[in-house]
């Protein structure tokens, strides 16, 4: 249930379209409704813009479905995340309108024309291949919001001309969500190329001594470079999310 929903909603009251009763009936459920094994937020769309997110990690397919199911009431658009292919397989006949995002490892559902709402471009830009889920899931994340997305992969400090190369791209950009493993260099470089703000995205791709992204998270809180703002390890959907609310246009 978001802020248009309810509005048309009393609209339809106050035209004696519908009663009163049948309003009540379709807000009994908010803000939230207890399924036993989660409290479903029907409230999170009003308050933020974006319905509840569903985190599939640690999640049975069957949770899932019953979560995103419930979800679907409020006709918006609905996204899980970390849904591995094995999940999706028993989720998607379950839902209507779901769809897998194999490259994302997410599962969208689009019941309505995503509205632009972003003030310019949102670029995403990962350093190597291995990068390419985080990358896609903050890229996935930052268009449900309504952002035009473009996506620059491979353009690591190991071969730092191919990231030059796109230096005008990263310019136009309005945000920039970098994504980076290893040592986790990257978002210094691009936030010392251009004046916009980066969303650094720090993933746990490298071997033994990055323990599991940690030699990159402390990498990018330590940049060098003014304007870098980092999330957690390999949370590609915090960083798409962070960038699509500072691109987002005053309404």
């Amino acid at each position: 249930m978001d802020a248009e929903r309810i509005r048309a909603l009393l609209a339809e009251v106050a035209k004696g379209e519908r009663t009163v009763e049948q309003a009540l009936a379709e807000l009994e459920h908010l803000p939230f409704r207890d399924l036993g094994f989660a409290n479903v937020d029907h409230h999170r769309a009003l308050r933020t813009g974006f319905p509840e997110v569903v985190l599939g990690l640690g999640k049975s397919a069957e949770q899932i479905a019953a979560i995103l199911n419930e979800l679907r009431v409020s006709g918006a658009n609905l996204l899980a995340t970390r849904v591995d292919a094995d999940k999706a397989r028993i989720v998607l006949p379950s839902v209507p309108g779901a769809r897998y995002a194999d490259a994302a490892r997410a599962i969208v559902v689009e019941q309505r024309p995503i509205v632009e709402r972003g003030r310019g471009t949102i670029v995403v830009a990962s350093a190597g291949t291995s990068d390419l889920p985080v990358a896609e899931e903050a890229a996935l994340t930052a268009e449900l919001l309504g952002n035009r997305v473009e996506r620059v992969h491979d353009v690591g400090v190991a071969g730092i001309h191919r990231l030059i190369a796109r230096r005008e791209q990263l310019t136009r950009a309005a945000v920039i969500v970098v994504v980076a493993g290893m040592e986790g260099a990257l978002p210094s470089v691009v936030a010392g190329m251009v004046a916009r703000p980066v969303v650094a995205v720090p993933t746990s791709i490298g071997y033994g001594a990055s323990f599991g992204g940690i030699a990159a998270l402390l990498g990018m809180l330590n940049a060098c470079a003014a304007g870098v703002t980092v999330v957690n390890i390999d949370n590609g959907f915090g960083g798409g999310y962070a960038a699509g609310l500072i691109n987002r246009r005053d309404e």
